[in-house]
């Protein structure tokens, strides 16, 4: 194995191809065909799964495809249709909410602003950047759990806050990647870097990148895993 990069830069380039190594084409995990049904779906993945939003959002989006079908539902109206999602009575009040005022504000269509999908309900930064970059493709980098732990796991930001991890990201890697990365990276975690059980000598990029301190850190909370040595073989 070849020593880590001490350069983030450097680093994030390393990291860039082996993320497009193990994940070389990654599809946006949420099912939709409008900016609005996207917008309704990652409100609703908050605290809940990818698998089960994709399943409470097409009888919600035969009963209300767009956002004046939508404003013209109630919030126990639509409470029915996504009671298995979590924190659903608070997303239902959003949902309707949101759909009201893009009604009133913007024609029944989501703005391509990012300030102006923050001003939506249930609306936060994340949820207006994952909008922007997967709706519009506009330059934006969302930070998930799984990306602010790879983050710091991997020593391209000290992962001090959301806000911090976005800025360095960005500063690390190109614009024109932002959209495929922030994909590529919860894809990745999922899969190689979990929160918790990981081993990071068998992690294809924490094997190299991750510093012993940290390991060590998260081995004494319980997050990860040491190796195990091999037993040898019995002649």
């Amino acid at each position: 194995m070849s020593a880590a990069p001490r350069d983030r830069r450097a680093r994030a380039t390393k990291i860039m191809a082996q993320l497009d190594e193990y994940i070389p084409a990654p599809s946006i995990p949420l099912d939709h065909g409008t900016p609005f049904q996207l917008l309704v779906a990652v409100v609703l993945s908050a605290q809940c799964t990818d698998a089960r939003v994709n399943m409470v959002t097409p009888p919600l989006f035969a009963r209300a495809p767009d956002a004046k079908a939508m404003a013209a539902m109630s919030a126990d109206e639509i409470m029915p249709f996504i009671r298995t999602c979590g924190l659903a009575p608070a997303k239902a009040k959003a949902l309707a909410a949101t759909s009201r005022l893009l009604v009133d504000r913007h024609g029944g269509e989501v703005p391509r602003d990012l300030h102006a999908l923050e001003q939506l309900p249930g609306v936060g930064h994340k949820t207006a950047s994952v909008v922007m970059v997967q709706a519009f493709g506009e330059p934006a980098f969302p930070v998930d759990t799984h990306i602010h732990r790879l983050a710091g796991r991997w020593q391209l930001s000290r992962a001090r806050s959301v806000e911090e991890v976005e800025r360095d990201l960005k500063a690390v890697f190109p614009q024109e990647r932002w959209h495929d990365l922030h994909l590529q990276m919860i894809y990745f975690g999922r899969q190689f870097c979990p929160a918790r059980g990981h081993v990071p000598a068998e992690c294809p990029i924490c094997s190299w990148a991750m510093s012993k301190a940290r390991a060590e850190a998260e081995r004494k909370q319980g997050l990860s895993k040491p190796v195990k040595p091999k037993r040898a073989a019995r002649g």
